[in-house]
C-alpha cells in the first residue's frame, strides 16, 4: 500500500497588474497636494462663474451682437459668455457631489498676482514701452508664479523681450509702444 500524496499547495495569488487604461481611468491620489473643495467650494465656483458669465452676456449685447453675416464686435464674447454660463449652471447641478476640486490655499491666489502683473503690464505699457514691463512680467512669472531658477528666468525673459522687439517691431514694424 502506497502512501497518500499531500495536497497541492494552492498556487500564490499576485495582485491584477493594472493596465494602462485602467491607470488612466483610475486618478491617483497625492497626500501632498491640497484636500478636496467640498460641495460648499463647487457652489461657490459655479455661482461666481456664472456671474462672470452673465456680466459677458450683457456687456456682449452691449456692445452689439450683429448678424451673422455681419457679426458684431460683441459677437464672439457672447458666444463664450453663453458657454461659460452653461457650463458655470453644469458645475451647480454635478458639482455638488463635491468631485475632485482642490480646495483653496495659499498657491489658488497665484492666478490673481498673474493678472494683477498683467493689469501693470498694461498700464506701464504706453508710458515707458513694452520692453521694460514685459521682462519684469516675463521675471515675475517665471521666476515667483514658475519657480524657476533666477538664471533661467533671467536668460528666458530676456531672450523672449528680444525675440517680440525683433518680430513686432524690427520685422513688422508694428506701432507697439517701445524705448529703443
Amino acid at each position: 500500500m502506497t502512501a497518500p500524496h499531500p495536497p497541492d499547495p494552492e498556487p500564490a495569488v499576485e495582485p491584477p497588474v493594472e493596465t494602462a487604461v485602467e491607470q488612466a481611468v483610475e486618478p491617483e491620489t497625492h497626500d501632498d497636494g491640497p484636500p478636496p473643495a467640498g460641495p460648499l467650494a463647487n457652489l461657490g465656483a459655479g455661482l461666481v462663474t456664472l456671474a462672470l458669465g452673465v456680466g459677458g452676456v450683457v456687456v456682449s449685447l452691449a456692445l452689439g451682437v450683429g448678424t451673422p453675416a455681419q457679426p458684431g464686435s460683441g459677437m464672439w464674447p457672447l458666444v463664450v459668455s453663453v458657454g461659460l454660463v452653461v457650463l458655470s449652471l453644469a458645475q451647480l447641478v454635478v458639482g455638488r457631489a463635491g468631485g475632485d476640486g482642490e480646495r483653496f490655499t495659499r498657491h489658488s491666489w497665484m492666478p490673481l498676482v498673474g493678472l494683477a502683473t498683467l493689469l501693470g503690464l498694461v498700464a506701464l505699457l504706453p508710458v515707458i514701452g513694452f520692453e521694460i514691463p514685459s521682462l519684469l512680467l516675463s521675471l515675475v512669472w517665471m521666476r515667483f508664479l514658475g519657480g524657476e531658477s533666477w538664471r533661467t528666468s533671467v536668460v528666458c525673459s530676456l531672450g523672449a523681450v528680444v525675440a517680440l522687439y525683433l518680430v513686432f517691431v524690427a520685422a513688422l514694424g508694428t506701432n507697439v509702444p517701445h524705448l529703443f
